[in-house]
């Protein structure tokens, strides 16, 4: 029961090439679920360097006279 035999690694081997490989419709799934993960990690990116910009104050009309 703790050790997996030969008979689970083939079973395991076939899923993971259903859902990975080939050019069935599951894999093309597979795909565009990493394309969305990759766009959303890129769109947390550019939130981030949004907010930094924003967070910066304008200079005021004080400190444009000084200089």
């Amino acid at each position: 029961m703790g050790a997996f035999g030969p008979i689970h690694w083939i079973i395991v081997a076939v899923v993971v090439l259903l859902l990975f490989g080939g050019r069935g419709k599951l894999s093309g799934i597979m795909g565009d679920a990493a394309k969305g993960i990759r766009a959303f990690k890129d769109g947390l990116k550019d939130g981030d360097e949004v907010a930094s910009t924003a967070a910066k104050p304008l200079p005021s009309e004080k400190d444009e006279a000084r200089s």
